[in-house]
């Protein structure tokens, strides 16, 4: 027997033990009524309806098989070969009565069934028969719808199980594309700027090449999980902004948090990277002046900021959003979904400032989404 039938089987077990005990019972109170009014024998003893029903039974797990494995599909054809199995099962109730009779010795029981010419047969056997047969047909299509409503339940509840299993599988590829957000423009400038020094200065190129190295490592981690320690969210952009810092000589100046100041909890990988980029990018665009970042992390309640701060030139434009902020925002909503924020928007004195808050998580395996 399939693993697939085990379940379908079992339920036509159950249901069939409490159709024979109904049987019996209904059967037997019967026959008790009618003794009180000097009725004779017409319903057969319990013995005997038993046995009925447990020889019945092998048949029943046989025709409800062959309906399950024969399908509905097409209708047209396979609805005659259902009809089939219920009549065949049902023809069946009266002979395993009579083997019952005969077994349990109550030859008596059911008289009304043993007929001797075609008149008899006609007038009593035919009808009897007849109504044995809707019966247990009845009996027989209950059994198979439910066991039609059980393969149908379980065909959902399978989709239903993959559909969950494809869309965290598209919400994990969606996140990884997110969180890849490191330009490959910056990393092309940052090895540019290397290879500009080695001629001129091959120790500070060098060094460049050590943190330019940490910097891919740190990247390859982060493509690999989803959460790291604001620790290392912040040290990752502490590697960033010193290579451009390099790059760009006296015209950045970076200020970041200290590290025995940062909290213990974890943050989205790569999360401040394009907020990082941006004020780098933006905050030299239009002018030759000195732009100054900064990275900020301060806890407000059950709530954790992180800011990112720069300035920049007085005619250089800046819109509510560009594809770094809205990639932010899109993980920012599927982990979070309404419990994490991001602001974006002009300050004091020619300042940016992006702000995200997200829920303090102390622990990776808590619920990611409301």
């Amino acid at each position: 027997m399939s693993t697939r039938l085990r379940g379908p089987l079992l339920i036509v077990t159950v249901f069939w033990v409490y159709v024979a005990l109904c049987d019996g019972l209904y059967a037997d109170s019967m026959q008790r009524a009618l003794e009180a009014i000097h009725v004779v024998q017409l319903f057969a003893p319990w013995k005997p309806r038993l046995l009925q029903h447990l020889l019945l039974y092998p048949v029943l797990l046989g025709c409800v098989t062959g309906s399950y494995r024969l399908g509905w599909d097409p209708f047209a054809r396979r609805a005659p070969l259902q009809l089939l199995l219920g009549v065949l099962f049902s023809a069946l109730a009266i002979p395993c009565l009579l083997v019952g009779d005969l077994i349990a010795g109550d030859y008596h029981s059911a008289p009304h069934v043993w007929v001797y010419t075609w008149e008899q047969a006609s007038a009593v056997a035919a009808p009897i028969w007849l109504a044995s047969v809707m019966r247990f047909l009845i009996t027989y299509a209950f059994a198979v719808g439910l066991v039609s409503g059980f393969e149908l339940y379980r065909t959902l509840r399978d989709e239903e199980n993959h559909s969950a299993a494809l869309a965290q599988e598209l919400t994990t590829a969606r996140l990884a594309s997110l969180r890849m957000q490191l330009s490959p423009h910056s990393l092309l400038n940052l090895l540019q700027s290397i290879h500009g020094q080695i001629e001129w200065d091959p120790p500070a190129a060098q060094a460049l090449v050590v943190r330019f190295g940490d910097l891919l490592r740190r990247l390859l981690r982060a493509s690999e999980r989803e959460y790291w320690r604001l620790a290392e969210e912040i040290h990752f952009a502490q590697l960033y902004l010193e290579l451009q810092q390099r790059r760009f000589t006296e015209r950045l100046q970076i200020r970041l948090p200290e590290s025995t100041a940062l909290s213990a909890a974890w943050v989205p990988s790569l999360i401040l990277q394009p907020l990082v980029e941006n004020a780098v990018v933006h905050g030299l665009a239009g002018h030759h002046g000195t732009v100054s970042v900064e990275v900020e992390v301060c806890q407000s309640g059950e709530q954790l900021m992180l800011r990112v701060t720069n300035t920049m030139a007085q005619s250089e434009p800046r819109g509510p959003g560009g594809i770094g902020l809205k990639n932010v925002r899109d993980r920012l909503g599927i982990l979070f979904g309404e419990r994490a924020t991001l602001a974006a928007a002009p300050g004091h004195a020619r300042e940016w400032i992006a702000e995200i808050s997200l829920p303090i998580l102390v622990d990776v395996r808590v619920p990611m989404s409301s």
